[in-house]
């Protein structure tokens, strides 16, 4: 049985959303290799996938195991939220493994006075969210707003950011960030 190496290049590539010409940019190889490699036309060095891999980022040997890497999945159910938050504040990730994802979906839970931290958050970026239920404060810069349900924010997340909830209720928001903070 003969390994479809450039078929399962290319499964995996799909699999996290990349091009063949992002990929080969972020291999540091010509867009025509890629594409030769994935049509069987060419085999690849060792250290050329390695640096192929390492691109995507897959370990040498998930990509030599003999499953197929998982369909990516399009729905999820509440169950199937990734809890990434602790403290005062649940963060709730849609989609577990976000490498090779430009943005990131999150469902927020902030407790009574529960917020992002002290510190403020900078990173490079955007971000939005819309306030569903309670009341965020939202500090980005020197602004400072306090949003209701319904209401929502959006800036570039190079600017330091605080969240806090500075209501009588549980505040719950749902948030999107590009490219994937945390």
């Amino acid at each position: 049985m003969s390994l479809d190496l450039g078929g399962k290049l290319r499964r995996f590539r799909e699999a996290r959303g990349l091009s063949q010409r992002e990929l080969a940019r972020r291999a540091g190889i010509s867009n025509a290799t890629v594409s030769q490699i994935e049509s069987n036309t060419i085999s690849p060095s060792v250290g050329a996938l390695k640096r192929i891999l390492d691109a995507l980022p897959v370990p040498m040997a998930d990509f030599f195991a003999e499953e197929e890497p998982a369909a990516e999945q399009i729905f999820f159910k509440a169950e199937d939220l990734m809890e990434i938050g602790r403290g005062g504040v649940s963060y709730r990730q849609v989609g577990r493994d976000l490498s090779g994802k430009a943005l990131q979906i999150l469902s927020e839970r902030y407790e009574v006075g529960g917020s992002s931290g002290r510190i403020h958050l900078r990173h490079e970026g955007e971000e939005g969210g819309i306030v569903l239920k309670g009341q965020l404060e939202v500090i980005v810069g020197d602004k400072r707003q306090v949003l209701g349900p319904g209401e929502a924010y959006y800036f570039k997340s190079h600017e330091p950011h605080r969240f806090r909830n500075v209501g009588d209720d549980v505040c719950e928001v749902i948030s999107v960030c590009t490219p994937p903070s945390f």
